[in-house]
């Protein structure tokens, strides 16, 4: 299937929440600080709360894998409502993605290609996690703004690309088996299971892209299990073995953590990624204490890795890692000041 669509998905975003919008939702809440919020209700933020997303990653040039630099966007005119008559983005698709692999949509003016957009496509979800968006000429156009470039860039498909990242955690524990609290803060350490990157040598969050028709759940553990078990290279005995050891935790009450838009580099004004990341919690340890880690597919190395705030993540994954200790109540940073 190629790298691509095993990529993990790059996340990166900035939100300002609405003070007043939040104190009305939650009048119990008004006087939580900013940065407690997330915790209510952070799925679907993007629609929950009156949410402003800023372009970082999605207004970067080169564009990732090229020496195409992007049309400028300054911060004031990337909100499509900002009338900008001048602007003439540079127009972009990767090579690797005309040459038509299964997970790639034609050219737009193709013959026979009439997407619908919005919607379930065939066995295509072609519908955002965040609402509806406009398509203009025949092409949808990012919800989120102005990007500098047109076309899908190194992204399969046109509109939203769904990605799916789980997160996998246990407690630090000691050599007798009792849990490890942090020295300052008291609270208990968390860990996750992150992968390094072979692209640019950073940890992240397992994970990849959904293929056409397959469910969430079955993009997650099918990801985990690819990037921090290499399970392609297992012999079919010692997969059924891993399906079996897996299937306790994945099939677990899980915490949806985040579900939308992400600041992607690969991100254009006709294509996006958006993911699902889900947390996965392994309370006693059982079930990962016998799993192997081995790094698989577009990891270069796989191991499990204290939680805090000096961890230095791949894009926004450190957000979505900071969520995960806000539900389990871990430690996260030795400032008091940020945490809720």
């Amino acid at each position: 299937a190629g790298a691509l669509p095993r990529a993990v998905a790059v996340l990166s975003f900035s939100v300002l929440l609405s003070a007043r919008g939040a104190a009305q939702r939650h009048p119990a809440h008004s006087n939580l600080p900013a940065n407690c919020w997330s915790r209510l209700h952070p799925v679907n933020m993007f629609s929950s709360y009156n949410v402003k997303f800023h372009h970082s990653k999605a207004l970067t040039s080169p564009y990732p894998g090229s020496h195409i630099e992007r049309s400028h966007v300054p911060e004031d005119k990337v909100g499509w409502l900002t009338e900008w008559k001048d602007y003439n983005p540079v127009e972009y698709t990767a090579k690797s993605v005309l040459a038509g692999p299964s997970w790639a949509d034609p050219q737009i003016n193709d013959e026979g290609f009439s997407p619908k957009f919005n919607e379930r496509d065939g066995e295509v979800e072609r519908k955002s996690l965040n609402g509806l968006y406009v398509v203009e000429n025949g092409r949808p156009r990012n919800p989120v703004g102005r990007t500098g470039l047109t076309g899908r860039g190194l992204l399969g498909r046109w509109g939203p690309n769904h990605a799916a990242d789980p997160v996998v955690t246990r407690w630090k524990r000691d050599g007798s088996g009792n849990k490890v609290a942090h020295p300052v803060t008291g609270k208990n350490i968390l860990q996750f299971v992150a992968i390094k990157r072979r692209d640019c040598g950073e940890w992240a969050i397992p994970g990849g892209m959904v293929d056409p028709g397959e469910k969430i759940t079955a993009t997650l553990k099918r990801e985990f299990e690819e990037e921090a078990l290499n399970s392609l290279q297992k012999s079919p005995e010692e997969k059924a073995k891993l399906e079996k050891q897996l299937h306790k935790l994945f099939s677990q009450e899980h915490f949806v953590v985040y579900r939308g838009y992400v600041d992607d580099p690969r991100n254009t004004d006709n294509a996006w990624m958006e993911t699902e990341a889900v947390n996965y919690h392994d309370e006693t340890g059982e079930t990962m204490d016998n799993l192997p880690l081995e790094a698989g597919d577009d990891a270069g190395m796989v191991k499990w890795v204290d939680i805090s705030e000096k961890l230095e993540l791949y894009a926004s994954h450190s957000y979505f890692i900071k969520l995960v200790t806000e539900k389990w109540g871990a430690h996260w940073s030795e400032d008091p000041g940020s945490e809720c």
